[in-house]
């Protein structure tokens, strides 16, 4: 007797999921909408598994996190197959299929049918507990930079309108005492008043960093303007309000790489992450997030470079060959990691530099010799990875002469 197979197609969404099964032939076999809830899920799941009688069930979803979280867990739990596929994919092979419509379940039906014709597809992984933590935290890092750039931008206009002396003299992104500063003095005349030497120790209670420098630094810029801007007030206590608020992101920033550098180094690949020159707990958590804690989804190191962008795709047409081009789909999380700890190992590791300076040599700008050079250490790290072996510098060059 034959084992029946059968494809569901998921098409995901926040609140509600549309399932459309096939069998071999492409017959839809069930279409069901239900809601993204526990019970209802878990009746869909029954429902389909009773359908196929004893055979196998392949499952395909157009999510791989989010609001599809929850359905990919029961998924795991009942020790289904699951395949992901990306929405891109599905919007491209839809225009593939008859009717010019768009609804959840032709959605959910060429997923089915993809699923069921294509072999490239990868199985749905399940990342493990610590990934999915640093995953949440990383991305929480990255808004909350993102909050302080707004911020400090919007501090620095606004100061720039009233008082652009002290904002030209203060180094507000980087300097920690210019904010404390902001939140209590902030205007030409309020500085002259206050005189230097209770500025500077104004700061020190507040345990302001170079407190002398930048008192002296704010009453030279208070010196250097007279006249008072209409709408100085009101500007002096926004900005006072943007340099609080600042202050408490980086307290909050503070707290979140704590949190996240401890959460790193109980991860079992973190002592050999960490040993690659360039990639610190931050860097090395974005890895572990970006490739969810395992690398056996990537079953080359060309497979990693391919996802993170360091692989050129061949760009051929007609009688022109050997033409690549930088891929235009790739995890830039996964860039971005390769391609800060690149810049960063080339200040402080011998061969890293060594091997810039040597594409640089070639002609390459420098854009182009840290992604030749981001492309080399992914294939050292995956490496290092499938081995579990820590970086070792190579020998001397001398030595090895």
């Amino acid at each position: 007797m034959q084992v029946r197979q059968l494809w569901a197609g998921i098409d995901a969404g926040k609140n509600h999921h549309h399932c459309v099964v096939i069998d071999t032939d492409g017959t839809r076999l069930h279409s069901r909408r239900v809601a993204n809830d526990e019970a209802e899920l878990i009746d869909l799941i029954d429902a389909v598994t009773r359908l196929a009688d004893e055979g196998t069930v392949t499952w395909a979803i157009d999510l791989n996190s989010g609001g599809a979280a929850l359905v990919i867990a029961l998924l795991a739990e009942r020790g289904q197959s699951l395949l992901y596929l990306p929405g891109r994919m599905v919007h491209h092979a839809s225009a593939g299929y008859r009717g010019d419509g768009k609804t959840d379940a032709k959605d959910a039906a060429v997923i089915a049918d993809q699923a069921r014709m294509r072999r490239d597809l990868h199985p749905m992984r399940i990342d493990d507990e610590l990934s999915v933590e640093l995953r949440i935290l990383t991305s929480h890092r990255t808004d909350l930079m993102r909050d302080r750039t707004r911020a400090i931008n919007r501090l620095r206009s606004l100061l720039g309108t009233y008082f652009p002396a002290l904002e030209r003299a203060l180094d507000i992104s980087n300097t920690k005492a210019a904010l404390i500063l902001l939140t209590g003095y902030r205007t030409p005349d309020g500085l002259r008043r206050l005189g230097q030497a209770r500025l500077e120790s104004w700061l020190r209670e507040r345990k302001a960093y170079n407190a002398a420098k930048v008192a002296a630094t704010a009453l030279h810029a208070a010196n250097a303007q007279r006249v008072r801007v209409p709408g100085q007030d009101v500007a002096a206590a926004t900005v006072g309000r943007l340099a609080k608020q600042i202050l408490a992101l980086d307290a909050e920033l503070a707290e979140l790489d704590t949190s996240i550098e401890d959460r790193f180094r109980r991860h079992r690949h973190a002592a050999v992450i960490e040993s690659m020159p360039g990639i610190g707990p931050l860097l090395g958590a974005e890895f572990l997030a970006a490739v969810g804690g395992d690398l056996a989804v990537f079953a080359t190191a060309d497979r990693l470079a391919a996802v993170a962008g360091l692989a050129p795709v061949p760009r051929d047409s007609g009688r022109i060959s050997g033409n690549h081009r930088r891929p235009r789909r790739y995890d830039r999380r996964l860039l971005r990691v390769f391609y800060l700890s690149a810049q960063l190992s080339i200040r402080s590791n011998a061969d890293s530099k060594a091997y810039y300076d040597r594409k640089r040599s070639e002609g390459k700008r420098h854009t182009q010799a840290v992604l030749a050079l981001a492309r080399r250490r992914s294939n050292v790290l995956w490496a290092m990875l499938r081995d579990n072996t820590v970086y070792r510098p190579g020998p001397p060059v001398a030595a090895a002469a």
